[in-house]
């Protein structure tokens, strides 16, 4: 495959000429419309639902910064070696190192907090953001092409050749001369079929609360593991064990766990306390 085209600059605005200039990147711009996209389907949704019409903007004046704050704390407890001596450059938030993984947890727990307060079901939210998470990760991958980040490792000329990946993705993912896998790619594909199947399994069949929202957690979970083994700049635990892979398999089994609870097991008890009335 022919990789004729130029690298994209991972800055799309800058204001001034000096070091001290203002750069605004394609990474924060396309974060911002992950978040504002999913925000308007969720919110069409929501409204659907008959829910408040303010209710997931409050909760966003919530989530969104702690997801980010959790998103950093993860990052650096998973790099502490290097934290723990420049304990200065923890907040510097600005010069990267965010996970993803650290977001969401973030942002679980803050829905299920303001939830709760407000007296709204978790599960019920949580089914109708999981499609706006998605969509939200899809486009928000697109924001590590721009920087030339979160690829895996070398290509091979024959990949290079047979690949239908098409040339401009793979001049970016080029560097120093060496073509990287495109890892934030499938993982973006990966998030676009979990979308589809959100959107058609609960047209096609009668899903309970909340099995949307753990379909979601199973499938991001089950793709991440794998493209995870790709990447070259992973987060570990100890020694060659990733932290997102560990994260993903945690995700698997309490989503499969929570799932089997709530349709067998709930079940079951209603049954038995019924039938003893």
């Amino acid at each position: 495959m022919n990789l004729l085209l130029l690298a994209i600059n991972p800055v799309a605005i800058r204001i001034g000429s000096s070091e001290h200039a203002l750069e605004v990147r394609w990474y924060g711009i396309l974060i911002a419309m992950g978040i504002i996209l999913g925000f308007l389907i969720v919110q069409r949704e929501m409204l659907k639902k008959g829910m408040h019409p303010d209710f997931l903007t409050d909760m966003l004046i919530w989530a969104i910064p702690i997801s980010i704050i959790s998103a950093r704390i993860y990052y650096v407890i998973f790099t502490w070696d290097y934290y723990s001596e420049h304990p200065e450059q923890i907040i510097q938030i600005w010069n990267g190192g965010i996970a993803i993984h650290g977001a969401l947890i973030g942002a679980v727990i803050t829905a299920v907090i303001f939830t709760r307060k407000r007296g709204v079901s978790f599960w019920k939210v949580a089914d109708i953001t999981a499609p706006g998470l998605l969509i939200g990760q899809i486009i928000g991958r697109w924001g590590n092409f721009m920087n030339q980040e979160a690829h895996g490792g070398p290509v091979s000329e024959a990949f290079k050749e047979n690949t239908m990946i098409p040339d401009w993705i793979m001049n970016q993912m080029t560097i120093d001369g060496v073509t990287y896998h495109p890892t934030f790619l499938y993982e973006s594909m990966w998030n676009v079929a979990g979308l589809i199947l959100i959107l058609v399994l609960r047209r096609v069949i009668t899903v309970k609360r909340g099995e949307i929202f753990l379909f979601y957690v199973i499938w991001y979970s089950i793709g991440r593991f794998f493209i995870e083994g790709m990447r070259t700049d992973s987060l570990y635990v100890i020694g060659a064990l990733r932290a997102a892979q560990l994260v993903s398999v945690a995700g698997v089994v309490i989503g499969i766990a929570i799932l089997l609870y709530r349709r067998f097991i709930m079940k079951v008890n209603e049954n038995y306390e019924e039938k003893r009335k």
